[in-house]
């Protein structure tokens, strides 16, 4: 296991420094996938994790739970839902977009909207218990206390990204489901790490997950680097 780890390891070398162009796509198309469903899931979920965290509404509580379990939604089950929607006999197969990229960012999205909305949330329902009567009392409108609670929520709503990336980056079961991991069409860096595993190549799978953890590790050291500026500010 040694000697496959290693031999992981100059192999992994060896595709960055010779520019693979089969890997490199596969990185590619895992950056498209996983970067496209955060930025959708952020363009919904902060608004709606914000409203609800300024403005609870009726049975918010109830809400919450309901956005708690689905933070938890086994990655499969949500590939089943997505499957069954985009087959020929689902109700959105004329879309004929199942086996895509397209479906795999849709599945995704569904995995990752629970977790930034759950999180914005107390992000900034924190801030607004600590902050607003303060704002108010000052003499802002409601209007400029949501906005400066906004504001001051930016560390926690940088965290809900990037643990919302984390949780895209590392999809497995969803996206071989609703994508099939078709070489050159939907292959992904984990689908891609399953297949050599498979195949028994533990030294390509090793390479691949080094790759991925080095992927991880550079976009989640920015949006670290991001979040304690935010925190500064």
């Amino acid at each position: 296991m040694l000697e496959s780890i290693i031999n992981g390891l100059l192999e992994a070398l060896k595709i960055i420094v010779t520019f693979n162009p089969e890997v490199y796509w596969v990185l590619f198309l895992s950056l498209f996938v996983s970067g496209t469903a955060v930025l959708l899931s952020s363009l919904i979920g902060i608004p709606v994790g914000t409203y609800l965290g300024l403005r609870p509404v009726p049975g918010f509580h109830f809400l919450m739970k309901l956005i708690y379990t689905f933070m938890g939604l086994p990655p499969v089950l949500a590939g089943l839902v997505v499957y069954l929607l985009l087959s020929r006999a689902g109700p959105l197969g004329f879309m004929q977009i199942l086996l895509t990229p397209t479906a795999m960012i849709i599945a995704q999205t569904i995995l990752v909207l629970p977790i930034i909305v759950g999180l914005t949330v107390v992000g900034v329902r924190s801030k607004e218990e600590a902050l607003h009567s303060q704002i108010i009392s000052l003499g802002a409108t409601e209007r400029q206390a949501a906005w400066i609670i906004l504001k001051e929520s930016r560390p926690q709503i940088i965290t809900a990204i990037v643990t919302g990336f984390g949780r895209a980056i590392a999809e497995v079961g969803a996206v071989i489901m609703v994508g099939g991991n078709i070489s050159g069409y939907t292959r992904v860096l984990t689908t891609a790490i399953v297949l050599e595993t498979r195949r028994e190549n533990f030294e390509m799978a090793i390479a691949l997950g080094i790759i991925l953890m080095a992927l991880s590790f550079i976009i989640n050291f920015g949006l670290y680097k991001w979040q304690q500026e935010a925190v500064e500010k």
